[in-house]
């Protein structure tokens, strides 16, 4: 499946080394007045090459728009859209042509297809991201009023123990790591510039919250908003954990200590909650947190199997991200601001109230 959304939908299509990655937007609202450099800009948060604590392939990652834009505004037809690869350098990759390297999608790719593109990852790696940051970047734009912040939490065993509330969001561009908090983002940088020295890489954290949603978006069973929003940000590569709320340390607590209790505005005295309950936004501010596992590619030699099922060594090449967390920042806003949308659509829908973009 190359689709996400059902109301608002991106298709995507491309590969890490061909020529151009892309993709077709459905179910774009008429008449949006797009910010352009809005968009390139969102782009530049995400490319390679943007700091020395992050992946020195250099790509502009500049987004050439085919269709469904007429004089700056959308038409309400299909968008369509391509991001060229300007900078492969496919011979980095000769040595595993016939090598699977450890926890990557090597492996599975070869035994699901019997086939795979071995430079750079093909369709699995975590360029293609860069068509989600065009679809989240226009669904960003039309939810006006709805704040989508995104931060790294942490490095490593690096946290940021600041509460979301305590935090200028306004902060986070204003260092390569993407966290809010000066003096813990000068250690996250310093621990991925020793991480890399030592040719090897880590992991961390996302913490992403969502802001004036309103209350209805999600529905009852399989749709439920956080699970959507879960489904979403588990397809993001390396990640390995999404949770809302209270989370994992709500399974420690009683019901009495848990459960949010009402003001009379309908608002909660604490959101333990996470902004959903009953898979649908009940106005406060829905948070949620995702985990990702370090990059896959070390420059450290290690033991692994080739397509004759023969154990050999090999060691990473190439050039490749030390901890992926400060550029899925602006990924995770992206699939946020395309599941929010597609919910709002579908509200508009139902209540039968119109567009109010």
């Amino acid at each position: 499946m190359n689709t996400i959304g059902k109301n608002y939908r991106l298709t995507t299509f491309g590969e890490s080394h061909g020529e151009a990655l892309g993709g077709i937007i459905d179910g774009c609202p008429a008449g949006i007045e797009l910010d352009f450099e809005q968009i390139q800009y969102e782009l530049d948060r995400r490319k390679p090459g943007q700091s020395n604590i992050v992946t020195q392939r250099k790509e502009s990652d500049t987004v050439k728009f085919l269709s469904g834009i007429f004089e700056g505004k959308t038409t309400g037809t299909s968008i369509g859209f391509i991001i060229p690869n300007e900078n492969q350098k496919s011979k980095d990759y000769g040595h595993i042509e016939d090598v699977f390297r450890p926890s990557h999608a090597d492996f599975t790719y070869q035994q699901k297809y019997g086939i795979r593109d071995h430079r750079g990852g093909g369709r699995s790696s975590a360029r293609e991201t860069a068509n989600w940051i065009v679809g989240g970047a226009i669904a960003k734009q039309i939810l006006k009023g709805i704040e989508i912040n995104a931060y790294t939490s942490s490095v490593g065993d690096l946290f940021l123990e600041k509460p979301y509330q305590a935090l200028d969001f306004s902060k986070v561009e204003s260092n390569i790591v993407r966290c809010p908090d000066e003096e813990v983002a000068e250690q996250m940088i310093t621990k991925i510039h020793e991480v890399r020295k030592a040719g090897d890489t880590i992991g961390g954290t996302v913490t992403c919250v969502l802001k004036n949603v309103q209350i209805g978006l999600g529905e009852p069973i399989f749709d439920k908003l956080h699970a959507r929003l879960g489904q979403a940000m588990l397809g993001i590569n390396a990640v390995k954990g999404f949770e809302y709320g209270s989370g994992f340390c709500g399974a420690k607590m009683k019901g009495s200590e848990h459960n949010d209790l009402f003001n009379e505005d309908g608002t909660t005295k604490s959101n333990l909650s996470g902004g959903i309950q009953g898979g649908i936004s009940n106005g406060m501010d829905i948070y949620f947190r995702l985990a990702f596992k370090p990059v896959a590619t070390i420059m450290q030699e290690q033991e692994t199997i080739n397509s004759k099922g023969e154990i050999v060594k090999m060691q990473g090449k190439g050039r490749h991200d030390p901890c992926v967390v400060p550029r899925a920042v602006p990924i995770v806003e992206a699939l946020a601001a395309m599941v929010l949308l597609d919910f709002v659509l579908l509200d508009n829908s139902q209540n039968d109230s119109g567009l109010s973009f």
